[in-house]
């Protein structure tokens, strides 16, 4: 066993439940420009620019964590491609690949990725995952504020520069849920992996409720009218900590993120960092950990900087809980209280 295993082996973080971590998401804005009902409140009340990490705090606390088991890092927002540097940033992270790093990812809205997606490819990222939730033009820029042919655009760079991408939708009853066929089609005819993803709890209005929730068993209903080869992919059947249940549709690929009504919280192995310092175990935690000042230390190199940010976060860590639908009523609790606090998408990137 060298060094790396042993290091791995002795200090990754693990939880009560033994699930390891090894996914850090880290958002690196609060910012967007597009104002998606699910994720963004009418009038967000935005991180100030100073109080927001440095790049170089941000890539000294993922040294940290990489070194302490995470394999994959997610660059989230907000929109990440509207903070200035990013690609750098992304160009920054391989250094962590001989430290055990095997994947660096973002999640974009993809407007911005035209004039991107070459530097993105270059800097090597591994992979994008791109919100697309309607193919509709109308639609698009009523959920969004934004218009389509940006996106669409985006997209097209992505592929043509070579970097694996992948779909996510995010689908609400009475809304968009009409969108599950083009978006079906669409995939199959650009070879697109394409992810459904079930309405969640942490829209910045808190006006979610289970009425609104398109569920796995819809959307496969749904497929199976037009794609009679829908199934199930025997290779992902098994435990894994993969948020979306794989299937087929007629020989190609897609997923479902149910986290509502068929969660995978049992294999989770993702924490998360905000772009101000708050470190979350799970995407529904009714509270986080403010490493702020940690971190700072930490990229200040002062001696006890590593132990204490370790013993802080092993004890937060270790105390997650099983999953959504263990707090389930905790979010409920929250949501008739006004000074809890709202947890909404644009803050934690998904």
């Amino acid at each position: 066993m060298n060094m790396m295993t042993e290091l791995e082996t002795t200090t990754r973080f693990v939880d009560q439940f033994g699930r390891s971590k090894r996914k850090l998401r880290i958002s690196v804005t609060d910012r967007c420009n597009f104002k998606c009902v699910y994720c963004m409140p009418e009038h967000p009340e935005w991180m100030k620019k100073h109080d927001l990490l440095s790049f170089e705090q941000l890539y000294q606390f993922c040294d940290f964590m990489v070194r302490r088991g995470i394999e994959s890092v997610r660059i989230t927002g907000g929109e990440p491609l509207m903070r200035q540097g990013v690609v750098h940033f992304v160009a920054q992270l391989q250094q962590l690949k001989k430290l055990g790093l095997k994947r660096i990812s973002m999640t974009s809205n993809g407007h911005y990725l035209k004039q991107y997606a070459a530097a993105l490819k270059q800097a090597g990222l591994d992979d994008l995952n791109i919100s697309l939730d309607s193919l509709d033009a109308d639609q698009f820029k009523q959920l969004t504020q934004k218009d389509l042919a940006p996106v669409l655009d985006g997209i097209q760079a992505a592929q043509a520069v070579g970097l694996p991408i992948k779909i996510n939708s995010v689908l609400m009853n009475g809304i968009n849920d009409n969108q599950i066929l083009p978006l079906a089609r669409w995939s199959v005819e650009h070879n697109i992996q394409l992810r459904f993803i079930e309405f969640m709890p942490l829209d910045g209005e808190r006006k979610w409720s289970t009425e609104h929730v398109v569920s796995e068993q819809q959307i496969l209903d749904s497929l199976r009218t037009e794609f009679a080869g829908t199934q199930q992919r025997s290779d992902f059947a098994g435990p894994t900590s993969e948020p979306a249940r794989q299937y087929f549709i007629d020989g190609h690929p897609i997923g479902i993120i149910s986290t509502i009504t068929h969660s995978f919280c049992g294999t989770c192995d993702r924490v998360r960092l905000t772009a101000q310092g708050e470190f979350y175990n799970c995407l529904f935690a009714p509270q986080g950990l403010n490493l702020k000042t940690e971190i700072e230390a930490l990229n200040s190199c002062e001696p006890l900087s590593e132990p204490s940010l370790n013993s802080a976060l092993s004890k937060y860590i270790w105390n997650k809980e099983s999953g959504y639908h263990g707090i389930a009523q905790r979010l409920k609790n929250q949501s008739m209280n006004k000074n809890s606090r709202k947890i909404s998408m644009h803050m934690l990137g998904g």
